[in-house]
């Protein structure tokens, strides 16, 4: 405790400690900046991965008219915790760590786990053509090492390239903290999603706002499952949404990819 002259006359007070300043980044950015903004970039509509062209399953829900406006927020909900949070968050997170570490061999064997888990031809293709994506743009983009050393490895086809394994490394590699790349992830996730309802006709713009606001507490829960989980835990339980995606891959007319 400081003590003031008052407490001890005569005595000059002791000076104040300076202030803390944390170590500038790039451009002078702090280390906490610099990471949310690469967050920012890649979680943005305009960042061509692809994932944008994706409803996950909604056009088949919408397409069997099986939701409307007022059910499309308790779908989002279920698709994160019984769906992306378990399967996708869960090897996003576990990738992260490994590519952290530098150990690809174990970055490539959760990528195989993860593709293994999705039932669906188009989910799988979704998945590996939106992650082979992000790779050869992050590699430019960012210019690291262990993304360019990863993508080699999926070009060589000695792993699939998941769109999460690929968002793992790809945060890992830039210094993206494991749990706000995870969150990042999800956000990006429910953004494609409310998009996807935005085409369909199933929300307008306001709407769909306050869907990503009302998901922002799931996002929140379904994170920490994530870090919590193991390899072994990886894998969606969303079987309606599987069948939604086998009907939409064959149906007629398409606005999606999935």
């Amino acid at each position: 405790m400081y003590l003031n002259e008052r407490e001890h006359p005569g005595r000059p007070a002791a000076p104040a400690p300076p202030p803390v300043v944390p170590p500038a980044g790039p451009a002078g950015t702090g280390p906490d900046l610099a990471a949310l903004l690469t967050g920012l970039q890649l979680t943005d509509s305009a960042f061509p991965s692809g994932f944008y062209t994706l409803s996950h399953s909604l056009e088949g829900y919408a397409h069997a008219g099986a939701v409307d406006a007022a059910t499309l927020p308790s779908l989002l909900e279920d698709l994160l915790v019984h769906g992306v949070g378990p399967a996708d968050a869960t090897a996003l997170a576990l990738a992260h760590r490994a590519a952290a570490s530098g150990d690809l061999d174990a970055v490539a064997d959760i990528d195989e786990h993860l593709f293994a888990t999705k039932l669906g031809r188009e989910m799988r293709q979704a998945s590996t053509r939106t992650g082979r994506q992000l790779l050869d743009l992050g590699a430019e983009v960012f210019d690291r090492p262990s993304i360019t050393a990863y993508f080699d490895r999926v070009r060589r086809r000695e792993a699939p390239g998941t769109q999460a394994v690929a968002a793992g490394v790809i945060y890992a590699a830039t210094g993206v903290p494991v749990r706000q790349a995870v969150a990042a992830d999800l956000f990006a996730f429910c953004a494609s999603f409310a998009g996807a309802a935005l085409r369909l006709r199933l929300t307008d713009h306001r709407k769909a706002q306050t869907l990503l606001r009302g998901a922002a507490p799931v996002i929140e829960r379904v994170v920490e499952e994530a870090l919590r989980r193991e390899l072994a835990d990886v894998g969606a339980t969303v079987f309606a949404s599987d069948v939604m995606s086998g009907r939409h891959e064959r149906a007629e007319a398409r606005l999606f990819a999935s």
